[in-house]
């Protein structure tokens, strides 16, 4: 893959789509969010976000590793952890604020019941404690505690999937298999508190390092094998829509997703393939290099996700009511642009920021 500064280039435009995504299918209204991966397959952008969240901390390992060494790696994933951890803390306190603001002009009263205001203002302290202990996480938090359990595993799951991609593998699979008697061993098997059962999503994270530390190879790609294997996931692409089009007319079942279904992971496996078809070929380093923003939105993720859910929220809230018809696929198009729009120019500010913060420090050790 195409790097810049040890970056993937594809994996950062992959995670600056997820990104933008994520914040439309947060928004009840979307239109846009209609024409992403949920409405045509049985997983979502949560999967695509998870197996990217592995590739990339996997990459970060052992570009630390080379460098400095594992005690370096080691304390670098350390401080990931907290820094995950300080941003789930306060996607909770935005989403908490947002609903108590919402609550006291009467506003969105549906977005103030998934925000999880009501029963917080009735029980603060406790609330607040269950929170910080992530045995409840508010509307839009729920993926990130999950994130602190994976990014204090990369220091050994990193080094496994190194000397052994088949242990690594075989490892995750029995976790993964085992997955809702361990959730309940530890009390988290709620989908009302825990929205991602990690022992199930851990399969997801895994696979990312995998293909990071184990990448298929050139010469496999060139085979009448991955020709085959193409093909055969383009047909079960296919299939997977019709499925999700013409026969699952109903919701699906939420544990489906909270414990990541086998048909699930199927169906991310056979996209995922597809999808690194293209990035062999090097389209999609071509489609990132026309789109830099984007591909700054995955270079800020962590920043882009948090702020990203506020956005959700304003542009909900902000979303006339009551509108039919082609005036409501307007408005609701408009919405979807000033959220996008939003969210670009969150990860462009931020990365100015950044430079302009990394500059002057450099400038200060010169001086010095």
């Amino acid at each position: 893959m195409n790097s810049h500064q040890g970056r993937s280039i594809e994996v950062d435009f992959f995670r600056g789509i997820v990104l933008i995504v994520i914040v439309l299918d947060h928004i009840p209204g979307s239109v846009l969010s209609h024409l992403m991966l949920h409405a045509y397959a049985l997983c979502d952008s949560a999967e695509v976000f998870v197996f990217l969240g592995g590739y990339a901390s996997a990459a970060a390992y052992t570009a630390v590793l080379e460098h400095r060494g594992p005690g370096a790696a080691q304390k670098r994933f350390f401080r990931r952890c907290w820094e995950i951890y300080r941003a789930y803390l306060l996607t909770a306190v935005l989403t908490l604020v947002s609903g108590a603001a919402l609550a006291l002009f009467h506003l969105n009263q549906p977005m103030v019941d998934l925000t999880g205001w009501q029963p917080f203002s009735s029980a603060p302290l406790r609330e607040t404690l269950d929170i910080a202990l992530l045995r409840r996480q508010p509307y839009l938090s729920s993926v990130l505690p999950m994130y602190v359990i994976f990014a204090l595993c990369v220091p050994f799951a990193v080094p496994l999937a190194r000397r052994s991609a088949l242990f690594a593998m075989t490892s995750s699979l029995v976790i993964w298999a085992l997955a809702r008697p361990l959730a309940s061993l530890f009390s988290i098997d709620d989908v009302g508190d825990w929205a991602f059962n990690p022992f199930a999503w851990q399969l997801m994270f895994v696979l990312g390092i995998l293909c990071r530390v184990q990448p298929v190879g050139e010469r496999f790609h060139m085979s009448n094998a991955a020709r085959w294997l193409t093909r055969a996931a383009v047909a079960a692409v296919f299939t997977f829509a019709v499925v999700k089009l013409f026969v699952l007319t109903q919701a699906l079942p939420g544990h489906l997703k909270q414990n990541l279904s086998m048909d699930r992971v199927i169906n991310f496996l056979v996209i995922a393939w597809l999808a690194a078809r293209f990035v062999h070929t090097g389209s999609i380093a071509r489609l990132a290099r026309r789109l830099p923003a984007v591909v700054t939105v995955g270079r800020t993720g962590l920043v882009c996700f948090v702020t990203g859910t506020l956005v959700s929220l304003v542009v909900d809230t902000a979303t006339p009511r009551g509108l039919t018809g082609f005036e409501h696929t307007i408005v609701a198009l408009a919405g979807d642009l000033v959220a996008i729009t939003a969210v670009l120019a969150i990860a462009r500010a931020w990365s100015e920021w950044k430079g302009q913060q990394a500059r002057t420090a450099v400038n200060s050790a010169g001086c010095g």
